[in-house]
């Protein structure tokens, strides 16, 4: 089977599951990859939390902020909970800036991020990539946003009607009235550019090693294991990535690091056409689908299910 029928399989596994979606999978050595749909944008989600944590970190090797440094943070920032994290906490806390990482990036926790988005905001994280020459994500809006879409409005009955109008009210242009699944308004990036940043954290050049470091060790640290792990976490590899969801998308970015010493990029951007909040199967398919494209490339052999 060629590279070609092992795309069209995975672009029919992901219509069969009712998804549409891009894909990118890179050898971090040799660079050699595999993928479709890689320039295009997605709305970041909460993948964006993992440039925030890079750009803290490298104000933090270069002396600007002390990872120790004690933060207050109310609560109530959120109007609409998270189901874990401070949009739970009922009484103030003072929490470091080296534990607001580990919140925002390894458990998702949108409190968490804003409040280092008040140290490090969103402008500036975007220049800190500039300068790190990492193109094609866009940081415009804080985390919070994210909890303040129509499904938060029209609450857990009417989730449905939400997930319709996500789906349904795109631009040609993929813009959107929901500012945040609007590319040219919400935090937005391509699978190739949340490549090029697994890439730049496992092989860093022009990223702090330190930074790269700790952000390689709160992405192996990432709570939310239900999409791609399943397919990629074994006991002779380790899978380390960030999640982002938001209505209809499903999102998800890391590196498999096998035994061998083989490392590989994987970049998984999905959107689902079934108005539905939770979709146990979608996730099971962006796996599959990753997990394919990863076999052929390191095999360079018929996936599993060819």
């Amino acid at each position: 089977m060629s590279a070609a029928a092992v795309v069209r399989h995975a672009q029919d596994l992901l219509e069969e599951a009712g998804l549409h979606g891009a894909f990118l999978v890179r050898n971090l050595d040799t660079g050699a990859e595999i993928g479709f749909d890689t320039e295009t944008p997605y709305p970041a989600a909460s993948l964006v939390k993992v440039p925030l944590a890079v750009a803290v970190l490298e104000r933090v090797g270069r002396g600007k902020l002390d990872p120790a440094t004690p933060v207050d943070v109310e609560p109530g920032r959120i109007a609409t909970p998270g189901p874990t994290g401070l949009s739970r906490f009922r009484h103030p806390a003072r929490i470091a800036v080296d534990d607001l990482l580990y919140l925002s990036t390894c458990i998702s926790d949108s409190v968490a991020a804003d409040a280092l988005f008040d140290l490090v905001p969103p402008a500036t994280v975007a220049a800190e990539l500039r300068r790190l020459r990492l193109d094609g994500i866009a940081v415009r809006h804080r985390a919070g946003v994210l909890a303040d879409t129509p499904a938060e409005r029209l609450g857990p009955a009417d989730v449905h009607l939400a997930h319709s109008l996500a789906i349904g009210a795109a631009t040609p242009g993929q813009g959107h009235p929901v500012a945040q699944l609007d590319v040219t308004r919400a935090n937005a990036g391509s699978a190739r550019a949340f490549a090029d940043l697994m890439h730049a954290l496992w092989r860093p050049s022009t990223i702090l090693s330190s930074t790269a470091e700790r952000v390689r060790a709160l992405m192996g640290d990432n709570l939310h294991r239900q999409r791609l792990a399943p397919d990629f976490a074994s006991d002779a590899s380790r899978w380390s990535s960030k999640t982002g969801t938001l209505l209809h998308l499903r999102h998800e970015v890391g590196v498999v690091e096998h035994a061998d010493g083989q490392s590989y990029a994987v970049a998984a951007l999905t959107a689902s056409r079934v108005p539905a909040a939770t979709q146990p199967g979608s996730e099971a398919t962006m796996g599959q689908v990753a997990r394919s494209l990863h076999d052929y490339l390191r095999t360079g052999t018929l996936p599993w299910w060819g």
